[in-house]
């Protein structure tokens, strides 16, 4: 029975079962993200560095020089 006391557990719960082919498929195959999240971090970090100091061109260069 749900308790009405922990609407952010319920809301976790909701989408977990609405992406459960997802949630089992990230949780029993082999495969997995992590390099391409490790290098999405690292523009995400390049790009708060910079901002409001250049545009694309700049980020663009840090991106594939470091």
């Amino acid at each position: 029975m749900r308790q009405n006391n922990l609407p952010s557990l319920h809301t976790l719960a909701s989408g977990i079962h609405r992406d459960r082919d997802a949630v089992i498929a990230g949780l029993t195959l082999p495969w997995n993200s992590g390099v391409v999240e490790g290098h999405v971090n690292r523009i995400k970090m390049l790009k708060r560095q910079m901002f409001g100091r250049a545009g694309f061109t700049l980020l663009r260069k840090r991106v594939l020089l470091a």
